[in-house]
């Protein structure tokens, strides 16, 4: 089932009494509110509930500042109904959606694909953490992270110290060569890199 908005309070209004939501699809021209704090109140309010921007700016500054809140993808008002189906699919099933030609600009050695599909790496395979010196707990860090979860709700969802999570994060960034979440979430983009299903928490005194 698919709910709309006219404006931003009918949009709270309706993801207060629907509990069951899977995802929401923000446009940051939404009347009522500046979308971008729209979005970051979805993000403290809800912090499970994936949200993904549609907007008509497409440059570097606007998608940095909407991934850095915590979205899940960027979606531009230019782009095909495909590509639209395909960056929500994407989404549902745990991944990250940038435009191509917005990872284009980051990369030149990257390549959007027709409809909407992934940028092409030229000589650059699909990685997976370990491959980057990751242990299946800091994966499951990342996941959590490129899902816009702050240290405290993966501390919960990993039964983990908070101080761990740091160490684990910190590892992470320095592992992707990046110094922050934004950069992060970009950089697991550019390189293909697949993040499996967060497995089950383990009991704290297992963690790695």
């Amino acid at each position: 089932m698919v709910l709309e908005a006219s404006d931003c309070r009918a949009a709270f209004d309706l993801i207060e009494k629907q509990s069951d939501f899977d995802l929401v699809l923000l446009d940051l021209g939404l009347p009522g509110r500046h979308g971008l704090e729209a979005l970051e109140e979805l993000r403290v309010s809800h912090p499970a509930l994936p949200v993904v921007v549609l907007s008509s700016a497409s440059d570097r500054a606007s998608v940095t500042r909407a991934l850095d809140q915590g979205a899940m993808g960027y979606i531009t008002k230019e782009s095909s109904n495909e590509v639209l189906i395909n960056a929500l699919r994407l989404v549902l099933s745990g991944g990250i959606y940038i435009p191509p030609e917005i990872l284009t600009r980051w990369d030149p050695l990257l390549t959007a694909e027709p409809h909407g599909g992934p940028p092409s790496q030229r000589g650059r395979p699909q990685r997976k953490p370990a491959d980057l010196g990751l242990s299946d707990r800091q994966a499951q860090v990342l996941k959590l992270l490129l899902e816009g979860k702050s240290n405290k709700l993966i501390c919960r969802e990993l039964d983990l110290a908070e101080s761990t999570v740091k160490n684990h994060v910190t590892l992470i960034l320095k592992a992707l060569n990046v110094t922050n979440r934004t950069q992060a979430v970009i950089a697991v983009a550019e390189m293909g890199l697949t993040v499996d299903p967060t497995p089950s928490p383990v009991s704290r005194g297992n963690a790695d």
